[in-house]
């Protein structure tokens, strides 16, 4: 049900730190660090009246974080609905209790993080945690939604064989029989059970300023759907502006509706409902492709 708030998600990167470094996800040249609480509160109190739920991921994992229970303890305090993206390869008992609180609405895992790190490693230990983290879900949790994500995927259609394994032992824990044969440009999103859910996707090229220009011509929802905070405060129009290449202003500095209304949100805004593509940024990107209809 729409909630008919302006946002249906804000990108909060509570932490730019990740305990991996995927092929597919640059590493980040910002300096490193994780959000202050104080300033955590501070994104909360402004976000609350303008989102639908809050995404605990730009860049990094924020299972990183020390303090991930005080902020889920602001959330719940101010009734924002948590999405959270994690690796899961620091899910241990503490933070899987902790992922079962109410104010969590969503939790994905990205399982291709493994197996692009971890290469022919067996999966087992890693994947018995995530498996009896969504048994505990659905005992205690049935309204939480969790997404096993497999976005590796070379081509739109059809097999991947680095995925093999790790579909079949979905399978065989969950008493289902997964496809094979799969168009991502038609679904990608396939039912395991209960709220568990497979999300296959192609991966894509993140945008940079060093890249080529792609066009000047597209559209985007950001500053529509979501916008991007990142771990110092900076607004962004997009969560795929990983460095901070189009700062719209520090959140602990001015209100974020004042940010939003400025110039330069506002051209990029009215640009995406013209078509045109009105910063460096957004000319190099190549997600952009995929709003396009045939």
């Amino acid at each position: 049900m729409k909630s008919g708030k302006r946002f249906s998600k804000i990108n909060i990167e509570i932490s730019n730190i990740c305990n991996l470094q995927c092929s597919f996800c640059p590493e980040v040249i910002r300096a490193k660090g994780l959000m202050e609480t104080d300033l955590f509160r501070r994104v909360i109190e402004q976000v609350s009246p303008l989102t639908d739920q809050v995404c605990f991921h730009l860049m990094g994992d924020p299972l990183v974080h020390p303090k991930l229970e005080e902020f889920v303890a602001i959330c719940r305090e101010h009734s924002v609905p948590i999405f959270l993206v994690s690796n899961g390869v620091l899910l241990r008992e503490k933070q899987a209790a902790l992922l079962l609180d109410p104010a969590f609405r969503q939790v994905n895992f990205s399982l291709h993080s493994f197996v692009d790190n971890f290469g022919d490693k067996d999966p087992t230990t890693y994947l018995e945690k995530i498996f009896q983290f969504t048994e505990r879900a659905f005992e205690q949790r049935p309204d939480l939604y969790i997404n096993y994500r497999l976005w590796n995927l070379g081509e739109a259609r059809g097999e991947d064989a680095k995925n093999q394994d790790i579909l079949a032992r979905i399978e065989s824990r969950f008493g289902v029989k997964l496809g094979r044969d799969f168009d991502v440009r038609l679904q990608k999103s396939h039912r395991i059970k209960n709220r568990l859910y497979l999300h296959y996707d192609t991966e894509f090229v993140w945008p940079s300023l060093e890249l080529p220009v792609l066009g000047t011509s597209g559209t985007c929802y950001g500053l529509s759907s979501h916008i991007g905070i990142l771990m110092d405060g900076t607004v962004v129009p997009c969560c795929l502006d990983k460095e901070g290449a189009i700062p719209l202003g520090k959140i602990q500095e001015r209100e974020l509706t004042d940010i939003l209304a400025d110039d330069r949100a506002q051209s990029i805004l009215r640009g995406f409902r013209e078509r045109k593509l009105n910063e460096s940024l957004c000319q190099r990107c190549q997600y952009i492709e995929r709003f396009e209809t045939a």
